[in-house]
């Protein structure tokens, strides 16, 4: 056997997993979810193909508003996750010391040391009526009564940003962690401030972490559903919601396949507009990280 074959044969083997794992796992249930969505149930055992579940959904305001509804909401964490994480991850990358980088590592880990569910049950404990901070605002005299802190968009963003923030600090430190310091110190031998330095070279230079992570937070927060529902109670309007509802609750899965294609194509969408306003390619963003 020729060394060519035999390399392609390495390669193959060592690729195998993955794309079979892709194939299994992500293909093959989109497939079948875009096949359920375009199903439509005439009675028992009859159905028919068309646009017909699509149709429904358009023409209910309350499944697109709340699709639009999560949207926003999870631009606006991916937003303020950037401003959290962005100098979390350069302190990490250019301040720190190579001996407290795994420390500061290891705390960000420590919220995924434990799954969803704790996670928004340690919030629930927090800000409840019976809660650490209620308790804490009426013993200082700020609150004269128990304080429910919870069900309400400001809980529920808290608790997602504490859940993602650690996929924007790591993309954006991986990449800050490549860049030469000469390029800052000559920044500000030029004469540039502190703002323009950041403005002109730091940012740009990270800017493919910035794009990965804001992809991955945003994705990660649209299809968010522990947390929305948990923290935001019935005040909650989260589209998986909608989802987890068609599928279980009304056992009706032609409609929740719907709702997932229509979620998976509208967070792509936003994912697109994204990488176009930043002047980035998922190609470009991808090769570079």
């Amino acid at each position: 056997m020729a060394s060519k074959d035999i390399n392609r044969l390495f390669v193959f083997s060592l690729l195998a997993p993955f794309l079979l794992w892709i194939l299994l796992l992500i293909v093959l249930p989109h497939i079948g979810i875009g096949y359920l969505s375009l199903r439509e149930k005439l009675g028992p055992g009859q159905y028919q193909f068309g646009l017909a579940n699509y149709i429904a959904f358009m023409e209910e305001p309350i499944y697109w508003n709340t699709l639009l509804r999560t949207a926003i909401m999870s631009i606006l964490v991916t937003v303020l996750t950037l401003v959290i994480g962005f100098p979390i991850a350069y302190y990490i990358a250019k301040i720190a010391g190579h001996r407290a980088r795994p420390a500061l590592f290891l705390m960000c880990l420590i919220p995924l040391w434990v799954s969803d569910l704790v996670r928004a049950f340690g919030w629930i404990m927090l800000l409840r009526e019976t809660g650490l901070v209620s308790g804490l605002l009426q013993w200082s005299g700020l609150a004269a009564e128990p304080v429910e802190l919870l069900y309400n968009d400001v809980t529920v963003v808290i608790g997602l940003i504490y859940t993602v923030v650690l996929f924007m600090i790591v993309p954006i430190t991986s990449t800050l962690d490549g860049m030469d310091d000469s390029l800052i110190e000559a920044g500000y031998n030029l004469g540039g401030s502190r703002w323009t330095v950041l403005r002109r070279i730091v940012v740009p230079y990270a800017m493919p972490g910035i794009v990965s992570g804001c992809i991955v937070v945003f994705m990660l927060t649209a299809g968010s559903y522990l947390t929305p529902i948990l923290l935001g109670g019935k005040n909650s309007m989260w589209f998986t919601e909608q989802i987890y509802d068609q599928f279980i609750t009304r056992y009706n899965w032609e409609s929740g396949a719907t709702f997932g294609i229509l979620l998976l194509v509208f967070t792509s969408l936003v994912v697109w507009l994204g990488l176009r306003l930043s002047g980035q390619s998922l190609a470009t963003t991808v090769a570079k990280r």
